[in-house]
């Protein structure tokens, strides 16, 4: 068994790493106190390949591993987590979805766009819409119905908690076109922002991730044209269930790089700040939250690798990822408090970071399937 990553994994890893502490660092806690979603930053990912890592080159994509992308969401978690949410949405339901279950004729005019992230040299990212006011945990309950006119689908309804809502030119929408159906009867679709009838919603004023953009996205009499479905007919809660299978271990890693982030500072400040007359980190009580911090971290961190390897083997991965995500998620939001806890009063201020960091933690036990969501997946899985 082999634990090393390979030259280039490393070199992914190292180029991330570079990338959150120069471009990322600076301005993150501006952007994070006015909302500004960080199109800059999300720009120079998309130089650097990293909007499309896991696309095949032929797409226009990096044409990199899941552990390469593992490797790299970690890096720049650690530092800013709305650009990596911005960052995981592309590559894990985006660009994923449209490699794996697409025809060539949608892959050539949406997935090598989305892959380099840039059309015409403007931003050209993808957003992932599933969620609606009644249907988030529940998928079935798909609200937004997509009518088979014959030539066309009218796409009417509203759509909640969209990451790049606004920011996003291409939405993969899920919803219902034959109810009798159930699961069965579910559609999804490539629909682009500017056609008519497509409205973008207020933003929300969110506890965490304040950077990036999340909207709702409201649906009236929009044509969606055949040739924009994705798959056979009644294949889009298929397509979904999939899509968030790899996106979980996205999230994951985007936990583990901010309890990896936390832990960091913590370890940093222990150093620094006296208290009875020697370093805190000299204090047992401090050195058994780093301890535990860095147990947890470690094993986050194994669930996520041994999830991505089982990607990329084309074996099924659904219960890893989920164990993933679930592990990782709590872990980021336990080694978040636990830091702001070691910094005291300094981890109260938005200056030392971890404030922030614990407020990110937080969505990663809710979006792409709740902590409560993993579990359901994971007894069952285990359990049959």
């Amino acid at each position: 068994m082999d634990f090393s990553f390979s030259e280039e994994q490393l070199m992914i890893q190292q180029a991330a790493r570079d990338f959150a502490v120069n471009e990322c660092l600076p301005g993150v806690i501006e952007r994070d106190e006015l909302q500004k979603f960080p199109k800059t930053q999300i720009e120079k990912l998309a130089d650097l390949g990293m909007m499309g890592l896991m696309v095949k080159q032929e797409y226009g994509g990096a044409g990199m591993d899941t552990i390469s992308y593992v490797l790299a969401m970690e890096e720049i978690s650690k530092v800013d987590a709305s650009v990596s949410v911005c960052m995981s949405v592309n590559n894990s339901l985006v660009c994923y979805g449209l490699q794996e279950f697409c025809t060539e004729e949608q892959k050539q005019k949406y997935l090598v766009p989305l892959a380099q992230g840039k059309k015409d040299g403007e931003l050209y990212i993808g957003a992932f819409l599933l969620s609606e006011p009644e249907a988030g945990s529940d998928a079935t309950s798909q609200r937004t119905t997509a009518e088979d006119m014959g030539d066309y689908y009218l796409l009417n309804g509203t759509k909640n908690w969209i990451t790049n809502g606004n920011s996003a030119s291409v939405y993969l929408v899920i919803a219902q076109t034959d109810p009798s159906k159930g699961s069965h009867g579910i559609n999804a679709f490539i629909v682009e922002k500017n056609w008519p009838g497509v409205q973008v919603g207020a933003k929300e004023n969110k506890l965490g991730i304040r950077g990036s953009d999340t909207h709702s996205i409201l649906f009236n009499d929009v044509k969606v044209p055949k040739e924009n479905r994705i798959g056979r007919e009644g294949f889009g809660f298929t397509f979904a269930m999939k899509t968030l299978a790899g996106g979980r271990i996205g999230i994951a890693s985007q936990a583990l790089g901010i309890a990896s982030g936390a832990y960091d500072l913590s370890i940093k400040y222990s150093k620094e700040r006296k208290a009875f007359g020697k370093e805190i980190m000299h204090h047992q009580a401090i050195q058994f939250k780093l301890a535990d911090m860095a147990t947890r971290i470690e094993a986050a961190r194994f669930l996520c690798i041994k999830a991505a390897w089982e990607k990329d083997q084309k074996m099924d991965y659904a219960l890893s990822s989920s164990m993933a995500k679930v592990f990782a998620s709590e872990t980021a939001m336990w080694t978040a408090t636990e830091a702001v806890q070691i910094h005291g009063g300094y981890g109260f201020v938005k200056e030392y970071h971890v404030e922030r960091m614990m407020r990110d933690a937080k969505i990663t036990q809710i979006y792409e399937g709740t902590s409560e969501v993993q579990r359901i997946v994971i007894g069952r899985s285990i359990l049959k």
